[in-house]
């Protein structure tokens, strides 16, 4: 820089105001013709972006007007042209993440892109940043339901979204440390709070299996006068009132179910399909009595005694200790699944959904005495 613009930059008794390769500065945009913006350095001295210095960071700065101040960084304190070089790079970042932190306090939604994925979750790009939205942010519709939770699967779900656009929220942010965490499950409970407040525990509802889990099945439903739907879970408890073993076994994606809304948490809303009928258990007294003989079929076969249908609604228990007056080893060697045997009824348990059978003949009061003694 010339001894005269060296002047023009210096205050009397501070000579601190000379600006270094390297500085911060600020000043007023003069013009932006071309590829070149021309910046008022606090009135001192008139800087420069341009080439790659301007186009690293064109996208947050395509909008600079006449007059507008902006903050870039000293790359060369005087160009060809006398003029002092200056770069948005590095000033950009910072005003990337001075947005990025804005973005927070206000929760306002942003647009990112899917850059790639790992089991933990999307890398996405925000402003220039990097960010993560880990699995368990995003909005259900974009969760990775996988049966069984196959990673391999769930990761190949994941992968798909790369190249996509979502909506998110700016959870948390530290510039130092680099760390940006955004969510699309943030943005969906929002857009879901109005919907969600026009339902009501115990109210019906009709509803499409949306997914399947080992945990339960997952129904897509619309409330009354809702133009946007809801998604609500039905635990694997709260399908049938028997028991099943897998969710798959008596629903798949696409089935038209009813439930009742038996639950709401937030975001969160727990249905039943079981409600929506009569409990079978309600009678079972007087279907069944204890001590009577019944037919039923082994559903499945465990090492403390079989489960078996008496009929679509009721299932009991042949606990190991009554299919046979010998000590059992190997329950298997005494039925196996599918098989019709006759069963007695040893004990009803309605509230409880719990009856005991059988496979023992009934002993007198003396043969248990001696049992006892024995």
């Amino acid at each position: 820089m010339s001894a005269t613009k060296m002047d023009n930059l210096m205050v009397e008794g501070n000579y601190t105001v000379i600006p270094k390769l390297g500085d911060m500065v600020k000043g007023r945009v003069l013009s932006t013709k071309g590829r070149e913006i021309r910046v008022d350095v606090n009135g001192l001295a008139v800087g420069v972006v341009r080439g790659r210095e301007l186009f690293t960071e064109a996208e947050l700065y395509k909008n600079l007007k006449i007059g507008d101040m902006v903050e870039a960084t000293i790359v060369d304190a005087e160009n060809e042209n006398g003029e002092i070089e200056l770069s948005f790079r590095y000033a950009g970042q910072k005003k990337a993440w001075g947005d990025l932190d804005g973005l927070r306090v206000s929760g306002e939604a942003v647009p990112v892109k899917v850059l790639d994925a790992n089991k933990g979750g999307l890398l996405v790009r925000v402003n220039h940043v990097q960010g993560f939205l880990p699995v368990s942010q995003l909005a259900p519709e974009h969760y990775p339901r996988v049966a069984g939770g196959d990673k391999q699967k769930i990761l190949e779900k994941l992968k798909s979204f790369v190249g996509e656009t979502m909506r998110v929220k700016i959870l948390d942010l530290n510039e130092s440390d680099e760390k940006l965490i955004v969510s699309e499950k943030a943005i969906w409970e929002d857009e879901q709070k109005n919907v969600i407040a026009q339902c009501r525990i115990g109210d019906a509802i009709s509803g499409e299996v949306s997914a399947i889990a080992d945990f339960g099945a997952f129904v897509k439903f619309y409330p009354k006068n809702a133009t946007s739907p809801l998604e609500g879970l039905v635990h694997i408890s709260e399908i049938a009132w028997q028991r099943i073993d897998h969710p798959k076994d008596v629903l798949k994606v696409g089935d038209t179910v009813r439930a009742e809304i038996i639950g709401i948490e937030g975001s969160k809303i727990f249905l039943s399909m079981k409600k929506m009928i009569d409990d079978p258990w309600k009678d079972v007294a007087r279907k069944y009595k204890i001590g009577e003989w019944v037919e039923g079929k082994i559903i499945k076969v465990n090492p403390f005694g079989f489960f078996v249908e008496l009929d679509q609604d009721i299932q009991g228990l042949a606990h190991v200790s009554e299919l046979s007056d010998k000590p059992v080893e190997d329950v298997t060697t005494l039925g196996k699944i599918g098989e019709v045997r006759k069963f007695r009824i040893v004990s009803i348990e309605a509230d409880e959904h719990r009856l005991g059978l059988s496979l023992r003949e009934e002993r007198s009061e003396e043969e248990k005495a001696k049992e006892v003694k024995e």
